[in-house]
């Protein structure tokens, strides 16, 4: 079995979207920054994303069934880097975000993202010591014209266009 070093090193060569996630929980907005997020189907239109299973956030899903996800443009590393920090603070977490609520969702959408999306949880798999979460898309919105997307390639962020 490869040990989880090499398959670390090997698996940040595949490019990853980088993408905020947010919810309401107990009060208070939450968010994270996701680079294991993916469509699932068109018909009917579905997306996953992957959480550690420890990771409050994933607390939260037990809870709430609606989610949004920012799609980060490539301007948007400070955003990604402050939302994957460990240890940053529950509260107000999004303070220094510019962002605006989520037409459907109980969360918020990232001010200046390249697309946006409102999601129902329709299935949650645990899949090692992450859980893949699958949402149905209730609601979707491409960003400016010119956006491009953010990348996670070798451990670093990359804005693409």
């Amino acid at each position: 079995m490869t040990d989880p070093d090499t398959f670390r090193s090997a698996v940040a060569r595949l490019p990853a979207g980088v993408a905020v996630i947010t919810l309401r929980w107990r009060g208070t907005l939450h968010a994270m920054t996701a680079s294991a997020i993916t469509s699932v189907s068109l018909e009917p239109p579905m997306l996953l994303f992957c959480v550690h299973a420890d990771a409050r956030f994933r607390d939260a899903l037990d809870d709430v069934d609606t989610w949004s996800v920012s799609v980060l443009a490539d301007d948007q590393a400070p955003t990604a880097d402050w939302l994957a920090s460990p240890g940053r603070p529950a509260v107000d977490q999004l303070a220094r975000v510019p962002h605006r609520p989520a037409p459907v969702a109980d969360a918020v959408w990232v001010d200046g993202a390249a697309a946006w999306f409102d999601c129902r949880t329709e299935s949650v798999h645990r899949a090692g010591d992450h859980d893949v979460v699958v949402g149905s898309v209730l609601v979707a919105e491409q960003g400016r014209a010119g956006a491009g997307g953010l990348v996670h390639l070798r451990g670093r962020l990359h804005g693409v266009r």
